[in-house]
């Protein structure tokens, strides 16, 4: 009998063990909208400030971080976004994050109208990066992020 290739894997690889890093909340203006451009509809949020909080690291989300989104064909829609994270002790953050929302397209529509779904009626997934100077947080220039958004 043939073995599957996840059976050959070391354990540290066969699962993935997470903990939480923090949690953020944004504010974003409302969408600039470009409008539809050669294979996407294009719009941009830009992110006057926010705040996040975690075990490890908090602080506030500086003016002037953008959210470029691209709106596919199928309804889902790609994020590219970028913020500076500064925390309690005066460390900036680079962040960066590309992620996918999809859904149901009675769903998504009431997310474009801002009212509240239920999380687990939809998709929102985010993949963030970080780069720092800070030496307190060095360790965070050396992990891959996963996240989940709500709206």
């Amino acid at each position: 009998m043939a073995t599957r290739l996840r059976d050959d894997l070391p354990d540290p690889l066969r699962e993935i063990r997470t903990r939480q890093l923090f949690v953020m909340r944004l504010a974003v203006r409302p969408l600039q909208i470009v409008g539809g451009t050669p294979g996407v509809y294009r719009r941009i949020g830009l992110v006057p400030g926010g705040t996040f909080d975690g075990e490890r690291l908090s602080g506030e989300v500086l003016e002037g971080g953008n959210d470029w989104q691209a709106v596919r064909e199928d309804g889902s829609t790609t994020l590219d976004v970028r913020l500076v994270l500064k925390t309690t002790n005066g460390a900036l953050i680079g962040m960066t994050y590309c992620g996918v929302r999809h859904g149901p397209p009675g769903v998504i529509a009431r997310l474009e109208k801002g009212e509240v779904v239920d999380a687990a009626e939809y998709y929102f997934r985010i993949a963030p990066l970080f780069e720092t100077a800070s030496e307190e947080y060095s360790w965070i220039n050396n992990i891959v992020a996963i996240g989940g958004l709500l709206k």
